[in-house]
């Protein structure tokens, strides 16, 4: 692995990815929309600017790379069903053409534990049907994902990654929204709050990622990359107020109530376009619900071994949002 392609590198996880590579004495190069930002990533990074969504934008930045990390999605966003499509699907479908025209060794495919559903018994394993609920972001995630999974049966070098809940030094979409809802004293608990939560620091996941480019026997395979070492709903709250120096969250609201509010909430947004609803069913079933995932097929057949427990993951994103990175220091906080 020495010259790599990375798509959706501007983003919080991208950032990371990137970082390690360089680490590891890569030559990299990412493929950026002509007005995103890519300045941080740091000089010796090549930045080629395309989209996704554009096929023939692909040609240049994929010639002479041996592995492709792709990244570029729409999530965490209330957008058209198209837009999700269009990047989540088309753009999936367009870079593995661009790979397998270009000859590159091994295709790392970023889907999402969203993928499986939500709220299943045990820990959801890799041979788990794909039925994802009726969200936009996740079945077009999991039509992706089969997408990958075809090309490969047919002879792309891909493999197929299925992350948890990612967060760290840098997440202002998870992390971020929830330390300033706790700074804002908004925070809620969901049901009884003893739910099992997907959430896994960034960099496990990233270390995965390098794994499933490198290691022989991966292509033509799927992975869940997170944590068999979950911790509840109400510890993560605590421990992220207790970083903060804020009170963790007091005020419990029941599933069904909070879950028929979100469903409200998102038909109004339906019928106000450019307004986003104020809690969906996907993240109040995220919170609410258990949701576990079995490592043993990456621990096995990458060698991968998570390393930072979520607990000390959230120290060092706390310690992140209260620096530079994150919001301004609320007043009388610590």
């Amino acid at each position: 692995m020495r010259e790599v392609l990375v798509t959706g590198a501007a983003g919080f996880v991208g950032h990371h990815l990137v970082a390690a590579l360089c680490a590891r004495g890569c030559r990299v190069r990412v493929l950026a929309l002509p007005e995103e930002d890519v300045s941080s990533l740091g000089p010796e990074v090549a930045v080629h600017r395309g989209d996704v969504r554009r096929r023939e934008s692909l040609d240049a930045p994929m010639r002479g790379a041996d592995t492709v990390f792709h990244l570029a999605a729409v999530h965490g966003l209330w957008r058209p069903r198209e837009e999700y499509r269009a990047v989540n699907v088309g753009g999936v479908e367009n870079v593995c053409a661009a790979a397998a025209a270009a000859g590159v060794g091994r295709l790392v495919h970023v889907s999402s534990w969203t993928v499986y559903g939500m709220g299943l018994s045990g820990a959801v394993r890799e041979d788990q049907p794909l039925a994802p609920r009726p969200d936009d972001y996740a079945v077009t995630k999991a039509e992706a994902d089969l997408l990958v999974q075809r090309r490969a049966r047919e002879g792309l070098p891909a493999v197929v990654v299925r992350p948890g809940t990612m967060f760290g030094p840098g997440d202002r979409v998870n992390f971020g929204r929830m330390a300033d809802r706790l700074r804002d004293g908004k925070a809620v608990l969901i049901g009884r709050g003893d739910n099992a939560l997907p959430f896994v620091d960034v960099t496990d996941v990233v270390e995965g990622m390098i794994l499933a480019a490198t290691r022989d026997g991966a292509a033509g395979e799927a992975y869940n990359l997170s944590t068999d070492a979950p911790i509840t709903q109400e510890q993560l709250w605590r421990a992220i107020a207790e970083e903060l120096g804020v009170p963790p969250p007091r005020l419990r609201v029941p599933f069904r109530a909070l879950h028929a509010a979100a469903f409200v909430a998102e038909q109004v947004a339906r019928i106000r376009p450019g307004t986003q609803p104020l809690v969906t069913r996907l993240g109040v079933e995220l919170f609410g619900w258990e949701n576990r995932h079995a490592i043993d097929k990456a621990r096995r057949e990458l060698g991968y071994a998570p390393r930072v427990a979520v607990r000390e993951g959230v120290r060092r994103a706390a310690a992140w949002y209260l620096g530079a990175g994150g919001r301004p220091a609320a007043r009388g906080a610590a």
